[in-house]
């Protein structure tokens, strides 16, 4: 085995956002592109001699072939060990826990989340540290610096591993330990929940269907789900992770996972539906004839989790991010207990979770978590519904209603514009951003302006602050609208425009949103001037 010092790079671009590098998967497939990435992490890290590394992704297009490539660099970089899913899959929850079990210097997670998987299509790489949750904004700015003066990587000439059978192996000094990538996520799960009270409920009759929409999470659902708790074969749909995902779209929402919409809508639907996407950290959750948003499933979770043994104690205190509905703030204030608010992205979750503030955090896309791992987790969220069901012996949209009698109902839509005109993008958002000061006190499209701002979030932790995370706007009624660019590139660049209504309790709860929403929708083509700057007022997107 000899050790080979490769001349590559730089490459432009290489700048990790909050979930990592993430490319088009012929990118990555560059020669040295990915070698540079890795590289450029090892050495912002203070290298990776005598280190522990866990590895593992969610199946997509490349994986195979990147893990192979990345134990090689390690290898010849120092590492002492590298623990590595069998055939290359651990979901990205799943990482954040082995971290955390095995006490190693930190791990990679090889995805691009809810983004489609194919030679054509996306690929991704992020770095998580030794408390299990991503890099933080000081290490990943080191990352990028190093990427942009990286001039040669260091990598093994040797053969592939066989990642296909449990066990340990040899490349070069580093031991690489091939493990179940299911088995000890599975049984933290049992830790934390009442297996017995949910395998009588299934037992009893209580119907599930799961839709793993053909990524990382289905040999987890199917182990637990159909395993240990004894739901019927079949439970479990698209189970078979899969590197274009089946063709699809792994992204759990009504949209991408709308035959379990269909079926969960229909006469002859189960009690309970849900799906997870990609790397298995994000959840949906349907009832019968009930889509449960995910600003509400963190609200429910929060109000109802000392229902399950592993948070039988309390909670110490509940995190959104700034652009999720408020409905977990009315949980958090009748139940006596800290709220906080952070910038989009799960890292910001991290020092919360690791000071004892908080112990359940989500955002509006489909994430939700507790302080058991330091990432998301779709299956956890799947799995704490199920236990507050079992103790509850109410269906879903039971749940629910009662939920809003006592909290009040946030309604709440988010509206995505695609593809919009970079420039016009900016020139809308800077509009607005100017205008905020005038605003307080205006009565726009019948609604009167109380607040508005750009958010900073000041860490409570830590004492760093992080500007222009999103422009709030708050109406008269306890409504808000909360406007975001996202994914500027080639293609242009995303607005989402966030609204919310809250109706307290005793108040309308069976609005249909779009209704409810109405008047705050029509204050924000207003303050925009959106059909003028960009053409258009209806979304591409709804949620």
């Amino acid at each position: 085995m000899t050790i080979q010092t490769i001349s590559k790079g730089p490459f432009e671009g290489q700048k990790p956002g909050t979930s990592g590098l993430r490319k088009k998967t012929r990118v990555f497939m560059e020669p040295g592109y990915l070698e540079c990435f890795v590289q450029a992490t090892f050495n912002a890290i203070g290298g990776a001699a005598d280190k522990t590394f866990v590895i593992g992704g969610d199946g997509r297009f490349f994986n195979r072939e990147a893990i192979q490539i990345m134990l090689r660099m390690a290898a010849a970089n120092g590492a002492t060990k590298a623990i590595v899913g069998q055939n290359g899959l651990l979901s990205t929850p799943a990482v954040s826990h082995l971290i955390r079990l095995r006490e190693t210097d930190g791990g990679f997670v090889l995805s691009a989340s809810h983004n489609p998987g194919g030679i054509d299509q996306d690929f991704g790489l992020k770095y998580n540290v030794c408390n299990g949750g991503p890099a933080p904004e000081h290490i990943t700015d080191a990352m990028f610096e190093q990427t942009q003066a990286i001039t040669q990587y260091t990598t093994l000439d040797t053969p592939d591993l066989d990642l296909t059978a449990c066990g340990a192996a040899q490349l070069g000094g580093m031991t690489v330990e091939i493990i179940d990538p299911v088995e000890d996520y599975q049984a933290l799960m049992a830790q934390l929940f009442d297996f017995d009270k949910i395998r009588a409920m299934i037992a009893g009759g209580f119907r599930i269907r799961f839709d793993a929409m053909h990524a990382v999470t289905g040999p987890y659902a199917t182990a637990i789900l159909e395993g240990a708790l004894g739901a019927p074969v079949g439970t479990v749909i698209n189970a078979v992770p899969s590197e274009d995902f089946g063709g699809g779209h792994p992204d759990p929402n009504p949209v991408w996972a709308k035959t379990l919409m269909d079926e969960m809508m229909s006469d002859a639907a189960p009690d309970f539906g849900a799906a997870s996407d990609g790397d298995g950290d994000r959840n949906m959750i349907v009832g019968r004839g009930r889509y449960v948003t995910p600003s509400d499933s963190l609200a429910v979770l929060a109000a109802n989790a000392q229902l399950a043994p592993g948070y039988a104690r309390g909670l110490a205190g509940v995190a959104r991010s700034m652009p999720t509905s408020g409905a977990s703030d009315k949980v958090a204030e009748r139940l006596g207990i800290g709220s906080f608010e952070t910038p989009t992205g799960w890292k910001f979750f991290g020092n919360l979770l690791d000071a004892g503030k908080a112990t359940l955090c989500g955002e509006e896309s489909a994430g939700t978590g507790s302080d058991h791992v330091r990432e998301k987790d779709g299956l956890w969220a799947v799995l704490l519904w199920l236990n507050i069901l079992a103790e509850r012996g109410q269906s879903v949209a039971d749940i629910l209603t009662d939920h809003w009698a006592t909290y009040g109902r946030n309604y709440y839509s988010r509206h995505d514009y695609e593809a919009v005109p970079t420039e016009a993008a900016n020139i809308l958002m800077q509009g607005v951003r100017d205008g905020l000061n005038a605003l307080p006190g205006t009565q726009v499209a019948g609604l009167g302006v109380t607040a508005a701002d750009e958010f900073s979030y000041h860490d409570p932790v830590d004492g760093s602050v992080s500007h222009n995370q999103g422009l709030r706007i708050w109406f008269e009624g306890e409504a808000r609208a909360v406007l975001r660019l996202s994914g500027t590139g080639t293609e242009g660049a995303t607005l989402r425009v966030y609204l919310e209504q809250y109706a307290a309790s005793g108040a309308d709860h069976t609005l249909h949103p779009d209704v409810a929403l109405q008047q705050v929708r029509d204050a924000v083509v207003e303050i925009t001037k959106m059909q003028a700057l960009i053409g258009r007022t209806d979304p591409d997107v709804k949620t």
